[in-house]
């Protein structure tokens, strides 16, 4: 998985009010939890954008005071009016130990029921998955290549290789049903004579 470099500044306080003079001067306050202890720090809000701003999952590779931590990031909440970022949290990642993280789903090839006509569902968009963070994939890859009109693939149907998928084993993750056009043509198809 890819990482993208960030430093932070440790903060001295930890209150709303400190929060508030961060965000005023253009930071966002942070919180890196995980490892012995919290570790409380700002980044500068455009530091942020390669990481937040895209569908992608990235590992963060925190620089705060010289000391270097690997992470990602595990919630962030947003201004309800400005949608600037208001505070990010990141847990701390380890060789040894698996994280579970919500990975984008990425489907590829071309499904036989789409060209006969039939419509695309994509259920979910990301799956969880749980390995060590060598192992953790950028995507998740979906072939559509098995999918006629009314069938589906369900996470049950996915063969993952060093990781494991955590979702329910029969939550759909993209079908394909028949769309309302296919369905008046057999329908005209099946009662001849009418026009």
């Amino acid at each position: 998985m890819n990482s993208i470099a960030i430093s932070g500044s440790p903060r001295e306080n930890v209150g709303k009010r400190d929060a508030k003079v961060l965000r005023y001067a253009g930071q966002v306050p942070a919180v890196l939890y995980g490892g012995k202890e919290q570790i409380h720090f700002s980044i500068d809000a455009p530091a942020l954008r390669d990481l937040v701003y895209t569908p992608e999952v990235n590992f963060a590779e925190l620089n705060i005071a010289g000391k270097k931590y690997n992470a990602v990031m595990q919630d962030i909440q947003f201004h309800p009016l400005t949608e600037k970022i208001q505070h990010i949290d990141f847990l701390q990642l380890f060789d040894d130990k698996n994280v579970t993280i919500d990975i984008p789903v990425k489907l590829t090839g071309t499904s036989p029921g789409v060209k006969e006509g039939g419509k695309l569902v994509q259920k979910l968009r990301k799956l969880k998955v749980n390995a060590l963070p060598k192992d953790m994939p950028q995507y998740v890859e979906v072939s559509l290549e098995p999918l006629t009109v009314g069938k589906s693939v369900r996470v049950r149907d996915l063969k993952p290789k060093g990781f494991t998928i955590t979702n329910v084993q029969e939550d759909t993750v993209v079908s394909v049903i028949m769309s309302r056009a296919l369905k008046q043509a057999e329908q005209q198809a099946a009662t001849p004579g009418k026009k």
